[in-house]
């Protein structure tokens, strides 16, 4: 039985404080926010528990399971989730995750949340999506004051009151999104399903819709062509008088990753539906909830990348190879800190992208116009980077992270949703085109942004003189859009970092990603860098 006795294995990662990360607490301090500390701590402290881990593993070993019809034969359409899965939920909503910018009088609002959010979402990013999509409804559904006063407290309510039931008598709601169809995807201007105006003033929609995520939620924001043009309207599951409204569930998706949450296809078939906005406007009626979602593709990817690495660093300071162990080891250190740059580098700009949230909801014309660019140069960047970053933590782990009881494959069947979701890489980097084309204001005020870091480090200074000369040739700047956005969201990153960021993290960002001593892969850094500070800010902290 000798050959039984196991050594050199790591312990687990757990009972520890997901929230000491100097990335987050920093950018608090930053922008006066440290009254949240408290509860953000208390977060961190739940997430790196051992009960929150063990309901994020059931939640996504137990997928939801989809009720087409009752034992009788009656339509039903019902998802049937784990118990954890409602665990989760029920933390995200009573922290305030999914509403609390909007009931909350603190001008860091969406600072804070965002925080929350990517601490929570390490547990388990599958049940983030209903939060994140019920945190973005609410700005869209503003543009129907009569349905935003019925259900905006609702909808901001700390209660999760899970359940088929008419809205008014709930004491919290959970919104989803129903957009893309199977002809069009992103381009929902090629949308099929129709809307008719009813005596009543609502509307009957018939469509059939490609990918709704959480269709348990109690209400949608949905497209359709309406008689003045394509329009966003408002399902709700079920109707005023408590009967079901039209809402068949086809069949759900067999994803990549994010099992705990299910995503389904949809029929209407003379749905009842309320106008949001005018009819005509509905891509710019949802462009505010698009502008949310992409917030928290950032953040969730952000989020990916700090548990990756901080399973990464864990595992180099516990494990052993030839005679040293794997923290010590210069090449492993090269890796580790490469990989910690890109992660803090991700955190940094998501905050900032929520701290400027929170300015353009109090009326900053500027702020607003940043935000604009801002929030699609980073998400095709950040997001990016979201998959190669999963795959190379889990190599840290070698074999031990290639199966799934290190979590590392979750982690990695992850990140490719949040570069697909609102708007693939292509789309969003076009959509740094067209804000550009139709408003030359952001350009200057991203710009602005980015150059007060001018003179910081002569390395940057370089990099956005060679960006500036790519702006200037317009000749097919379609087709080096790529290239373009990628090299703005390095400079707004490594613009930040030299601001506010750690210096050794800072120098390495610069370095690598700006002055290409870099090579191909994570682990190429140069070797003036302080790799052993770097390590040390993303290493956690585990109670003994």
């Amino acid at each position: 039985m000798a050959t039984h006795t196991v050594t050199n294995q790591v312990p687990p990662l757990v009972d520890y404080d997901v929230s000491d990360d100097p990335a987050v607490l920093e950018a608090l301090a930053r922008s006066d926010a440290q009254h949240a500390l408290d509860e953000v701590h208390a977060l961190g402290r739940l997430a790196g528990s051992a009960e929150a881990i063990a309901h994020g593993e059931r939640a996504e070993q137990n997928p939801p399971i989809l009720d087409t019809h009752d034992r009788y034969g009656n339509r039903v359409d019902e998802v049937r989730y784990d118990p954890s899965y409602h665990w989760l939920m029920n933390t995200a909503v009573t922290h305030g995750l999914h509403g609390y910018p909007w009931a909350a009088a603190d001008p860091h609002a969406h600072l804070v949340r965002a925080a929350k959010f990517g601490i929570w979402s390490q547990v388990d990013a599958g049940h983030g999506c209903p939060i994140s999509m019920t945190y973005a409804v609410v700005p869209a559904l503003r543009a129907n004051a009569e349905l935003s006063v019925r259900y905006e407290p609702l909808l901001t309510a700390r209660v999760y009151d899970y359940g088929l039931r008419a809205p008014a008598t709930k004491r919290g709601l959970i919104a989803g999104m129903s957009m893309t169809e199977k002809q069009g995807g992103s381009d929902v201007r090629a949308n099929t399903t129709t809307a008719v105006p009813a005596a009543d003033g609502s509307y009957r929609i018939t469509g059939h819709k490609w990918f709704t995520s959480a269709p348990m939620s109690d209400m949608f924001l949905t497209l359709a062509q309406a008689p003045g043009g394509l329009s966003c309207f408002l399902v709700p599951r079920v109707l005023d008088d408590g009967g079901r409204n039209v809402f068949a569930l086809q069949r759900l998706k067999n994803k990549l990753g994010n099992k705990s949450n299910a995503s389904s296809e949809v029929e209407y078939d003379n749905t009842v539906a309320w106008l949001v906005g005018d009819e005509g406007r509905g891509v710019r009626t949802i462009i505010e909830m698009v502008n949310m979602t992409r917030l928290d593709c950032v953040l969730g990817t952000a989020a990916g990348m700090r548990k990756g690495i901080a399973h990464a660093a864990h595992h180099a300071a516990h494990r052993s190879a030839f005679g040293r162990t794997l923290a010590d080891q210069p090449l492993m250190r090269n890796v580790l800190a490469d990989l910690a740059v890109e992660s803090e580098a991700a955190t940094t700009v998501g905050l900032w992208l929520a701290d400027l949230t929170d300015r353009a909801m109090a009326g900053d014309d500027a702020a607003t116009a940043l935000r604009r660019i801002a929030l699609a140069v980073t998400k095709y960047h950040v997001c990016k980077r979201g998959s190669i970053h999963a795959a190379e933590t889990l190599e840290c782990l070698g074999g031990n992270g290639y199966v799934e009881e290190s979590g590392m494959p979750r982690i990695y069947r992850e990140a490719p949703l949040l570069s697909i979701w609102e708007g693939s890489g292509n789309v969003a980097a076009l959509d740094v085109l067209r804000a550009m084309a139709k408003s030359p204001a952001v350009v200057g005020a991203f710009f602005d942004e980015i150059g007060l870091a001018t003179g910081a480090d002569t390395r940057f200074d370089a990099a956005l003189s060679r960006l500036q000369a790519q702006l200037g040739d317009l000749d097919a700047i379609e087709f080096r859009a790529r290239r373009i956005v990628g090299d703005m969201a390095m400079l707004l990153q490594g613009s930040l970092l030299l601001r506010h960021g750690h210096p050794a993290v800072a120098d390495a960002f610069v370095a690598s990603r700006l002055d290409g001593d870099r090579g191909d892969v994570f682990g190429t850094l140069p070797r003036s860098v302080d790799t052993a500070a770097i390590i040390e800010r993303v290493t956690p902290k585990v109670a003994v």
